[in-house]
């Protein structure tokens, strides 16, 4: 008799999404799983569609919304496209959303665009 197994996926919430132009061009990239704490960025296993992030070292970081942070973590890189599930501790790719409509009042976390030009310089998002 073969065994089955029954994988769950999240619900991918992309409500947070202003327009669909953009969703076919999004582009990989890698996230740093290490960068990211289980408890507060993947409680459920998922790194949540909408999430903000930053692109440091060429990897994928949460985003730091602190105003006076405009290097590194402080630059807006994009969104994380649809929901990742977390599978042990290695590095994984990732659709990152970089251009486009981006609805605030709908994302996953609280986010308010930022006001200095330079945290929105990797992006050419417009937020709704």
């Amino acid at each position: 008799m073969p065994r089955y197994t029954t994988e769950s996926f999240g619900s991918g919430n992309m409500s947070w999404l202003g327009s669909a132009h953009a969703i076919e061009n999004a582009q990989t990239a890698m996230l740093d799983i290490s960068a990211f704490t289980a408890g507060t960025h993947y409680p459920d296993g998922y790194i949540r569609s909408g999430t903000p992030v930053a692109k440091v070292a060429g990897a994928l970081v949460p985003y730091d919304a602190t105003e006076g942070t405009v290097t590194g973590a402080g630059i807006l890189a994009g969104f994380v496209l649809t929901d990742q599930k977390v599978v042990g501790t290695a590095d994984f790719a990732v659709p990152l959303f970089d251009h486009g409509r981006v609805k605030t009042a709908n994302l996953p976390i609280a986010f308010t665009k930022p006001a200095a030009a330079a945290k929105l310089s990797a992006t050419t998002i417009v937020f709704v």
